[in-house]
């Protein structure tokens, strides 16, 4: 086998497994994501008249 023939099996075979990493990390994060709840979502937060925060 050549050496370009090597390079581009070498390259072809990390990304078969890059996207199927992705493809794993993408549907687990789909199963386990929680929808907002739209009524918490619209509710305005308070709005605070201190800038300053103790850290």
């Amino acid at each position: 086998m050549s050496l370009t023939m090597t390079i581009v099996m070498l390259i072809a075979g990390w990304l078969a497994v890059a996207s199927a990493m992705l493809w794993g990390v993408l549907r687990i994060a789909r199963r386990h994501h929680h929808p907002v709840d739209s009524a918490a979502a619209q509710k305005p937060e308070r709005q605070s008249t201190s800038h300053a925060t103790a850290h």
